[in-house]
């Protein structure tokens, strides 16, 4: 498997892991104020990550590409700066609600980088023919 895919699904578990911390706060607390963080690290942490690291791990040629690991580093860390800002943003902290705006359109940029690669071609090689030797 290459190795932005395996990068992808271990950062993918660590967003399933504070999802779920997050959702047992929300259960255990009764306060559901934050369930749009909740559900962003769930979706674009969990969720979207895996299909990305899936992707690569179907399409190894276009994983090796440096494109590849520069979405993953701009993706991840748009979504390392949105959710925290998110969560606080929603328990009533307006002053991270900029950092909230701004990791947003870099988690975009990501979204953007991504479908560059899986819409951008292969060049297939097609290997000579073998000389026949008669």
């Amino acid at each position: 498997m290459p190795r932005i895919a395996q990068l992808y699904f271990k950062t993918a578990v660590l967003f399933l892991i504070v999802g779920i911390v997050m959702g047992l706060n929300m259960a255990i607390s009764q306060d559901h104020s934050v369930i749009g963080a909740h559900a962003h690290c769930n979706l674009l942490g969990w969720v979207s990550m895996a299909i990305f690291g899936g992707y690569h791990a179907l399409n190894p040629q276009k994983a090796e590409k440096r494109l590849a690991i520069i979405q993953y580093y701009v993706y991840t860390v748009g979504l390392v700066l949105l959710v925290p800002s998110l969560y606080l943003m929603l328990q009533g902290n307006v002053a991270v609600e900029p950092i909230v705006g701004i990791s947003s359109f870099i988690v975009f940029a990501g979204v953007l980088l991504f479908a560059f690669i899986v819409f951008s071609s292969e060049k297939v090689v097609v290997a000579p023919p073998a000389p026949s030797y008669r």
